[in-house]
């Protein structure tokens, strides 16, 4: 029922090679307009991410050690010479190839996974956008938020084949003749009977998980009411 990374990803992806010199990274980033760009090894395994920021520690360091006349204030000198955040900036400041500008690892997605994970994973490392790889780590494309807007872009046509066949027919194993579901803009209304109440409600339950439902009208009657009262 849950689209995959696979399917909403974007497939040609930019990405530099790790012995790319620091000016080709930087012009590839102009040529194409992005922000960063995945870093390979030769058979195409996913090492690290290079960004715009990366290869901003070299200006930055330049401007806080080489500027004729300027002198950055104390705490500001201590945190780059002493904090591990730092030694890493101070690492990529000298960098001269993506191996050494690169953050590493990149924060990847399974090509496999639902965007439902990609999501998550997109909100714990607080990123716009993930590396797509395959079995062993092959670099498959990127997926941004943008992309994952596209689930909520289904058809309502769609939608609507996806409740009938995989949530009713195949994961409860009921018959649909009885039962009607249609759909406006993302919003699903769920009609007609079903045997058991219990059934009906897991229904209901399931239709709104499934990708591109925006909400559900739950309208589903029921011949048998085989709730456990009390409960």
């Amino acid at each position: 029922m849950h689209v995959t990374v696979n399917e909403v990803m974007t497939r040609e992806v930019v990405s530099v090679h790790h012995a790319t010199p620091f000016k080709d990274i930087a012009e590839t980033l102009i040529e194409h307009g992005v922000s960063a760009v995945p870093v390979i090894d030769d058979a195409g395994h996913v090492l690290g991410v290079v960004s715009e920021a990366d290869l901003l520690c070299k200006e930055e360091f330049q401007e806080l050690y080489y500027q004729e006349g300027y002198k950055p204030p104390l705490r500001a000198r201590l945190r780059h010479r002493l904090s591990p955040e730092g030694a890493g900036m101070r690492d990529k400041a000298a960098g001269e190839t993506a191996a050494e500008l690169m953050t590493a690892p990149a924060v990847t997605i399974a090509a496999t996974a639902s965007v439902v994970r990609a999501a998550r994973t997109m909100d714990e490392h607080g990123v716009k956008r993930l590396v797509v790889t395959g079995d062993g780590g092959i670099l498959r494309g990127i997926v941004s938020r943008r992309d994952l807007l596209r689930i909520f872009v289904r058809s309502d046509a769609d939608i609507v084949r996806t409740i009938r066949e995989d949530v009713l027919e195949r994961a409860l194993w009921v018959e649909t003749l009885g039962i009607r579901v249609e759909a406006d803009h993302g919003v699903v209304t769920l009609s007609g009977w079903m045997d058991r109440r219990s059934d009906a409600r897991i229904a209901a339950r399931m239709a709104g998980r499934v990708d591109g439902v925006v909400g559900v009208i739950d309208k589903l009657n029921w011949k048998r009411d085989d709730r456990v009262w009390g409960v």
